[in-house]
Order: C-alpha cells, then sequence, then structure tokens
C-alpha cells in the first residue's frame, strides 16, 4: 500500500477497536523493531518534505481567509526549521535505549520468590490537538517507541498538512512491518467525532489533549478515559529582594523563545515591596523594547499611571503572548500562597540569593517543577540525558511534569516462584 492510499478514518469506534487490536501486537514487537520503524519514520518526512510544506501552506491561506486568530497562525505554520526539528526528534528516537522491558526493583518481596517490576506499554493512546503539525509527529515517534498505538484527532485548521504528515507515517510504519491499525488519524473537520471517541474507555488507555485551555477542559469533561492534560502558560515568577535585576530580564525573555508554543513562558511576576522603583522602570523598559506589553496590580498603575491594570480573572488565565503583568506582594510566603492559588501550576521560579528562600520555594510552591534562578524554558529536544517531550502537565498524579518516554508506559508487577510451598 502506498502513503497515497491512506485517508482518515471517519469511524472513531472502528478506528479504536483496529488500534486497540493492533496495541496487542504492539506490546509484543522488539525494541529494534520498533527503532527501525522511528527511523523509517524520520526518513520518509525528509522525503516528503516538500509536500508537507506546501500542503502548510494551503492552510495558512485558508486559515487567513477565515480570519483565525494570529496565536494559532503562529502554532500552524510548519517552517523548514520546525520540520527538521521534528524529523531530528524522531532520529534521535530511534537511537534511544528500548524503554520498554526495563526492570526495575519491586516495592515489595514474595518468600521463595523473585520479585521484579518491569516497563510495560500503556495500550492504546489518543493524541487531540489544535494546530501544531509537528506534534502529530512527535507523538507518533513516542509512540511507537514505547509500543503503543496511536489515534490523532488534529484541528480543521491544519487539515492539509496533518492528511499529508499522516500518510508519511502510516507508509512508513507499514513498511517497517509493524501491526495495521497501530496508527490511525481521524479526519480534522468532524468535530462530532471527538465526544465518539474519547468515551471509549474500555479500550483508550489515555486520552492527551494539546492546544488552548478551553480544548483542554473540554475533553476533561467529556472524556471516559484517563486524560493527560497538557499545560500552557501562566506561569509565575517571584523576584525577591536579594534578586538581581539582569536573571529576572532574562528568564522573562528566554522562557517566551520556545517555539512554537513558549509553553514555560512567564506571564505574571511577583515582586517584593521593597523593590526598587527605579529596577522596575528598567525591567519594564527592557521588556517593551523587545515587544512586551507590561500590566500591574492596582497598586502599580496608581504609582505607575502608565501601566494598564490587570482585571482580577488575568491572574489565573494564560495569556499566550507578549504580555507580562506584576503584582506587588509582602514576603516569600505570600508569594507562595498566590502562586498556590493563581498559577497554572506547571513551571514557576525564583530570583533570589538566599539559599533559604530557594529551599523555602522549592518545597512550598505546588507546582509539577519549580527554577530557582534558572530559565524555564521548554524544550522538546532538550541537549542533555535521553528524554524527548511532547510537553508539560500539571496535573497531579504518576504522570505529572514533562510529558516523556516513560509517561506513555505503566508499570508491571512480576513475581517469578521457585517451586517451593
Amino acid at each position: 500500500m502506498t502513503t497515497d492510499s491512506f485517508s482518515p478514518s471517519p469511524d472513531p469506534v472502528a478506528a479504536v477497536h483496529r488500534a486497540h487490536r493492533a496495541s496487542v501486537e504492539m506490546a509484543m514487537t522488539k525494541g529494534s523493531v520498533r527503532g527501525h520503524a522511528v527511523q523509517v519514520m524520520a526518513q520518509a518526512l525528509k522525503q516528503q518534505q516538500d509536500e508537507i510544506l506546501d500542503a502548510n501552506t494551503l492552510d495558512l491561506e485558508a486559515s487567513r481567509e477565515m480570519a483565525i486568530p494570529d496565536l494559532i497562525l503562529e502554532w500552524l505554520k510548519l517552517t523548514p526549521e520546525r520540520l527538521q526539528a521534528a524529523i531530528q526528534i524522531l532520529q534521535r528516537l530511534s537511537e534511544l535505549p528500548d524503554p520498554i522491558g526495563r526492570v526495575m526493583n519491586a516495592t515489595y518481596q514474595v518468600d521463595h520468590c523473585q520479585t521484579y517490576s518491569q516497563l510495560m506499554p500503556l495500550g492504546v493512546i489518543v493524541l487531540i490537538y489544535e494546530a501544531f503539525p509537528e506534534l502529530a509527529v512527535i507523538a507518533a515517534g513516542l509512540c511507537v517507541k514505547t509500543g503503543n498505538s496511536l489515534i490523532l484527532k488534529g484541528g480543521s485548521e491544519a487539515s492539509n498538512s496533518n492528511l499529508v504528515i499522516a500518510q508519511a507515517l502510516h507508509g512508513a510504519i507499514e513498511r517497517a512491518g509493524l501491526p495495521q491499525g497501530c496508527f490511525q488519524a481521524l479526519p480534522s473537520d468532524q468535530g462530532a467525532s471527538v465526544r465518539d471517541l474519547i468515551i471509549q474507555d474500555q479500550y483508550i488507555n489515555l486520552v492527551i489533549p494539546y492546544g488552548r485551555p478551553n480544548l483542554v477542559q473540554q475533553i476533561v469533561r467529556q472524556s471516559t478515559a484517563p486524560v493527560l492534560k497538557s499545560a500552557m502558560g501562566n506561569c509565575y515568577l517571584y523576584w525577591s529582594p536579594s534578586g538581581s535585576l539582569d536573571s529576572v530580564r532574562w528568564i522573562i525573555l528566554d522562557s517566551h523563545q520556545s517555539e512554537p508554543d513558549p509553553v514555560n513562558a512567564i506571564e505574571k511576576v511577583l515582586i517584593h515591596r521593597n523593590q526598587n522603583p527605579s529596577s522596575l522602570a528598567m525591567l519594564w523598559n527592557s521588556l517593551k523594547d523587545k515587544g512586551f506589553e507590561i500590566r500591574g496590580d492596582a497598586e502599580l498603575v496608581a504609582e505607575f499611571p502608565e501601566l494598564k491594570r490587570a482585571e482580577e480573572a488575568e491572574w489565573r488565565q494564560a495569556y499566550l503572548a507578549k504580555v507580562v503583568a506584576f503584582k506587588v506582594v509582602d514576603s516569600l510566603e505570600a508569594a507562595i500562597s498566590w502562586i498556590n492559588l493563581y498559577s497554572s501550576g506547571h513551571a514557576d521560579c525564583l530570583v533570589t540569593e538566599s539559599y533559604q528562600e530557594s529551599r523555602q520555594f522549592a518545597l512550598g510552591v505546588n507546582s509539577a517543577s519549580t527554577y530557582i534562578n534558572a530559565s524555564p524554558r521548554f524544550s522538546r529536544n532538550p541537549k542533555r540525558g535521553d528524554s524527548i517531550f511532547l510537553g508539560m502537565s500539571n496535573q497531579k498524579g504518576q504522570r505529572r511534569g514533562l510529558i516523556s518516554l516513560e509517561t506513555l508506559t505503566t508499570v508491571k508487577h512480576i513475581v517469578q516462584g521457585m517451586g517451593q510451598f
């Protein structure tokens, strides 16, 4: 079968059943086979790079005519560099050790038995995503590497890009000899199919929604299958009196540099009441020079009338834009309390020279990750370590934090007896 013969499945229930059957076979495939399949996927995308970029151009033109928001247009734009970055992720994934079957110590022992744990595939994973055509590539690589079946449901704004990418991936997976049905795609223009899909909890093991907060919340409300919430924006930074202006400036600017989605971008800054007003003015001017809009709470607006006031609802909402709001607090304890109440809860920062403050912040902030005098900038393909990341999750539980290969696995406990009774 050629890639041209692949078309999205119009029936979400049938797609789930096929993916479930394939997941049983996928769990039994060798790591070398799955690693080779990911390499073939990377080669297929390279070969069809021009077709993918042409399809993306059609999507961008159609979206502009439909007055799609600029934020979505930026997410939708698939430049040669972004596509190459996704291909590089596949190449790196193909070279990583097989995560499946990794043996770990068990948390308990049984007399006269060998007891241990192993990482195993989850089964069927569904990705529902808004724009971001390259997410299909990364998710497919992660799922194949971990022995899972994948069902994709992209947004209508990226229908042409998603189709060509899905065709390339499907053809590569088939040529690599993986089970039929382990990779499924649903039509982008059938919104009703989303609910039909995510209530198939008998067969779906995990649903990952990726996009604006309203999309994520819609999936969380409707799904009967387990959901792994992705998080984006509304990260806080507390600027301690001992923290340097240069550090604060660099962290804010660097956190907004990830493309195409600055997941951990600092959008809110809490400043101690004793902070030097001249330092504030210098920071705001430097941010404005970089194209940022600055907002403040009532106290700051009263002192600096040129600031736009941040409304109460804004403190718990993500801007997903080059906007930063500042608020005055009386202490580190007050900052921690405010962050725990209003932050999106996946990445928050502290700038300080006090070790005691850094420990108090790290332990007190109720977020998936905290950063002390360091940029929270998100990278799907970090230079160090052996992980590739799809996104960040702010929900509590086993899969909180960075969404990586191990996130898409589960633990099986194995008790091997020795024939003694």
